[in-house]
């Protein structure tokens, strides 16, 4: 019966209406406290300069502040259908993204079809490239395709916190940050996937894209770690 009436609260009209709103406000103020530094940014700064759209992609365990990493720069992000989407889409539009709903397994061929629209309307796509479901730190096809499709060059970026709270239980080991912790962001070069690359082939870019994800996350963990107030020297 308690679940009953979790799952009834959880799905109705005001619960949606409410919750995002509580949430967005509380990220904002998470953000703010944290010490943040940016690393490599000069990747990205040279693709907008240049006046390109991007495919920005991390992994789906450092969803929860990767709307803070690049603020003010229209872009639209891929979300699943499932019901926890649900809420995540609504918390998304609050903070300014256009969100498109799909997966891997539901709606595929449309998202991504939708995600192109985006990139020619002059929007940057917003991709976690293992979500919604994992396998964890896996790079799935669909954002080295969308890449080869539009032309457009994938911006690998991670996220870390030297203070932070990591839920193991759940498929992506989410991760928290705790209020006043230094953190940071790790931008990676611009991967660039061939218009021309077989099929056969785009497994090689994937590879590639979860190698420099793994890697950024060590080089924000690493930054984090050393900085003053981490508790970690």
């Amino acid at each position: 019966m308690l679940k009953a009436l979790v799952r009834a609260v959880r799905d109705s009209r005001a619960a949606y209406g409410l919750f995002p709103r509580v949430v967005v406000v509380g990220l904002r103020c998470l953000h703010r406290s944290l010490r943040v530094q940016h690393l490599g940014r000069e990747h990205i700064d040279a693709c907008l300069a240049r006046g390109e759209r991007v495919i920005v992609a991390f992994w789906h365990g450092q969803l929860l502040l990767m709307p803070f990493m690049y603020p003010g720069r229209p872009a639209s992000i891929l979300i699943s259908q499932h019901r926890d989407g649900e809420y995540i889409a609504r918390m998304a539009m609050l903070l300014g993204f256009q969100v498109i709903r799909g997966s891997a397994t539901r709606r595929g061929t449309e998202a991504l079809r939708e995600m192109m629209e985006a990139l020619r309307a002059g929007r940057h796509a917003v991709i976690t490239p293992d979500g919604p479901k994992g396998p964890r730190r896996e790079a799935k096809p669909g954002v080295v395709e969308l890449a080869r499709l539009s032309g457009m060059p994938i911006v690998p970026v991670a996220f870390a916190a030297a203070r932070a709270w990591v839920f193991h239980r759940s498929w992506d080991r989410f991760l928290v940050p705790r209020p006043g912790s230094p953190a940071a962001y790790a931008w990676g070069a611009p991967i660039r996937v061939p218009a021309e690359t077989p099929r056969e082939e785009l497994s090689k870019y994937q590879r590639r894209l979860g190698e420099a994800l793994d890697a950024l996350t060590a080089e924000a963990e690493a930054c984090c770690a050393a900085a003053p107030g981490s508790g970690r020297q």
